[in-house]
């Protein structure tokens, strides 16, 4: 019999967390974000310039022509040097995020003299401080943000362990474990090993993410535990394709919707219910399905319960802190079944 380490860190102990990145510009929400907010700054203070609505609008057409293009470059140098910045101290990364806010802010003094008037005097010290000053207060902006995360991510793992590793779970698990020793001691040993490798991901492992081939083995575990349980009443069904698993979801993400599609779909129901787990690559997106069978209303037990959907909106939130605005997230009943759809970038 092999001898997992159970709610072991040895193998783990020696890896050292990644440094907080101060600003991630990778993001698309990030860039949108960025974009609107220098477009608001220089959109409020033309007031003060212009003379009537025609003149603020031509002036911020003009301004526009020039900052806008400064500041795509700058979030794209940030975003191109995301893994050397990551490795840096925080003051470190704070200084590059306004030099490069200074480099952007000469680029658009650059730009707006071709467009003003022939003798025209350049604003270099004008447009080096106003870009400093514009990246120093994005560069806070998305420091909020990073930090943010920590606590976001620890409150929903909190979460996930009260709504999800529930003690009637466990007790059920140890009575199949106990009624199967003598009768069937090697699948006792799978189901053990099983709820091991459940708990030890669930209560040890601290990650910001994981792969989607590490969530769908985690499910596995849980599911083949079930499995022993509801016997020939629960029916799961894989379809995975291999090109989706390197892409990046929160820890313990997958786990929570299918202890879900069994809770409100297996248990309630007399009859025998399918589970569907489904991933594809599509483009540049990966899209993760999971769907369950519905017990008729006239033979659910007392026990069929309407959900809070505290599984699924912790799930949601924390594809935000991970993908931002580059995620979609969707569930309720279609074609007589349960289905929760995801879609993050594949890469």
């Amino acid at each position: 019999m092999t001898k997992p380490q159970i709610l072991s860190t040895e193998a783990r102990s020696a890896s050292v967390p990644d440094r907080a990145l101060v600003f991630d510009a990778c993001h698309a929400g990030v860039v949108l974000r960025a974009v609107l907010f220098v477009e608001l700054v220089l959109g409020v203070m033309l007031m003060f310039a212009a003379g009537n609505p025609n003149d603020w609008l031509a002036r911020l057409a003009l301004l526009t022509g020039a900052v806008l293009p400064a500041t795509l470059a700058w979030l794209l140098a940030a975003c191109s040097l995301k893994r050397i910045l990551q490795g840096a101290r925080e003051p470190l990364q704070y200084a590059a995020g306004v030099g490069l806010g200074t480099l952007a802010g000469l680029l658009a003094s650059a730009l707006l003299m071709l467009v003003l008037p022939e003798g025209s005097e350049p604003r270099w010290i004008a447009g080096a401080a106003s870009g400093a000053l514009l990246s120093a207060l994005l560069v806070a902006a998305l420091a909020l943000r990073a930090r943010g995360r920590t606590p976001a991510a620890t409150t929903a793992r909190l979460t996930e362990l009260q709504a999800r590793i529930r003690p009637h779970f466990l007790f059920n698990s140890l009575n199949s474990a106990i009624a199967l020793v003598r009768d069937d001691p090697a699948k006792a040993e799978a189901l053990l090993e099983d709820l091991s490798d459940l708990f030890r991901h669930a209560l040890v492992e601290q990650r910001d993410s994981a792969t989607m081939a590490d969530e769908v083995l985690l499910a596995r575990h849980y599911l083949a535990i079930e499995q022993v349980r509801f016997g020939e009443r629960m029916q799961v069904a894989w379809k995975l394709d291999p090109r989706a698993d390197r892409a990046r979801v929160p820890p313990l993400l997958l786990q929570p919707l299918v202890e879900n599609a069994v809770k409100h779909g297996i248990e309630p129901s007399p009859l025998a219910g399918l589970i569907e787990v489904r991933t594809e690559l599509r483009a540049a997106r990966v899209v993760l399905t999971i769907t369950n069978s519905l017990p008729p209303r006239s033979l659910a037990g007392p026990q069929a319960t309407r959900g809070n959907g505290i599984a699924q909106k912790n799930v949601r939130e924390r594809l935000r802190l991970l993908h931002d605005v580059d995620c979609d997230f969707s569930a309720g009943v279609r074609e007589g079944r349960y289905r929760v759809r995801i879609s993050i970038p594949a890469a």
